[in-house]
């Protein structure tokens, strides 16, 4: 339902046409990505782009017939394999309708839902209409043998094909300790993301500039939020460079000391381009009444990975400029918690990459390959 797992799926069928050149057509739910390798979507991939509890009650209706008209797709096209990509809420409800037609489809599930963080007897569900589950993240194996869930291999995170565009080359590397300090501001991609959490980013930068001095702020705008983000830093006593597009986020975070930064998959791309990081969150008063429903030790995905928190969260109420900022303060300061997390964060590469040199997309493709019924 995002532009990630478009992505994910385009890089799926360029990797499938290379091992099957020829031999293969597709034909289901994607965006402009997929578009762009051949794919005739059902619908605008937006129509099912819904996060949060009151979002998806007030178009219930509409997600429902989506989901109807997806499987009735499946079902009459009658694939050699089905590939879920991420969205879980929309693309598991398909496949159990679609299974219950289709009993002997073969489905593969591509991105593992966070069981090892919430619900997780979803993972044991998941048996009855997914056949083989493609994880990101290297612990995720490991949750669903422990969870009773699906066959789950490791196929790598598409990051770690990106390493040359997220480290720094030496003039860059020289940035980052160049004085005043470049600090990216990332409040994240969605509009209630932004609108959360911009007012505490914007407070804790004047903090950080009262405590150390200048400094220079970055922040990489979403296009289709650019203007509502503009108004809302138009009134911030430090004013941040906006910057927009794929390359210019990239530059910035080659170039960055530190970043204050919302949970999600941009602490991942910090991490693996070495810029040590505060972390913060804050979702609705509704979606807030489900935390004790979480598991998983922290909500940053590099803290995950590597096993340990050593990048300090805070969430809802702790999310305050004060604490926020003392935190940036320290990791800008050349010391014991800097030291602490660049180590850290150093681990990264030999907790994800792949043996052999295999790219995540040719793993993801050759497990997809093997588990369906004649390709």
């Amino acid at each position: 339902g995002e532009p990630s797992g478009d992505q994910l799926g385009s890089r799926l069928m360029q990797a499938l046409r290379l091992q099957k050149p020829g031999r293969l057509a597709f034909s289901g739910v994607g965006g402009i990505a997929m578009a762009a390798e051949g794919l005739a979507s059902l619908f605008p991939l937006e129509d099912i782009a819904v996060m949060g509890i009151l979002p998806v009650i007030r178009r219930l209706p509409a997600l429902l017939a989506r989901i109807r008209q997806t499987a009735d797709a499946v079902i009459a096209e009658r694939p050699d394999v089905l590939v879920l990509i991420d969205s879980p809420d929309f693309t598991h409800r398909v496949a159990r309708r679609v299974r219950q037609h289709l009993p002997g489809l073969p489905v593969v599930n591509y991105v593992s839902p966070s069981v090892w963080a919430w619900r997780p007897g979803r993972a044991r569900k998941m048996t009855a209409y997914v056949d083989h589950v493609l994880a990101l993240l290297p612990f995720e194996p490991q949750a669903h043998e422990r969870l009773g869930g699906p066959a789950c291999s490791y196929v790598g995170h598409p990051l770690i094909e990106r390493l040359q565009d997220l480290r720094p080359n030496a003039s860059e590397a020289r940035a980052r300790a160049a004085t005043p300090p470049n600090v990216l501001i990332l409040p994240g991609s969605r509009r209630a993301e932004i609108q959360r959490l911009l007012p505490d980013f914007g407070a804790a930068l004047a903090i950080i500039a009262r405590d150390i001095g200048a400094v220079n702020a970055i922040l990489p705008a979403v296009e289709h939020l650019e203007d509502e983000i503009r108004a809302l830093v138009a009134g911030w006593p430090v004013k941040p460079r906006i910057v927009r597009g794929e390359a210019e986020k990239l530059a910035a975070f080659r170039c960055a000391r530190v970043a204050l930064v919302a949970s999600g998959t941009a602490t991942l791309e910090l991490a693996l381009a070495g810029v040590p990081m505060v972390v913060a969150y804050k979702v609705s008063r509704a979606e807030e009444c489900l935390r004790f429903l979480v598991t998983a030790p922290s909500i940053v995905l590099p803290n995950l990975v590597l096993g340990t928190n050593v990048i300090a969260e805070f969430v809802q109420r702790d999310c305050e400029p004060e604490r926020l900022a003392a935190e940036m303060v320290a990791l800008i300061r050349d010391g014991a918690a800097r030291d602490r997390q660049c180590a850290a964060l150093a681990r990264l590469d030999g907790l994800m990459r792949l043996p052999d040199g295999e790219t995540p997309s040719g793993r993801a493709a050759r497990i997809v390959i093997a588990t369906a019924r004649r390709l």
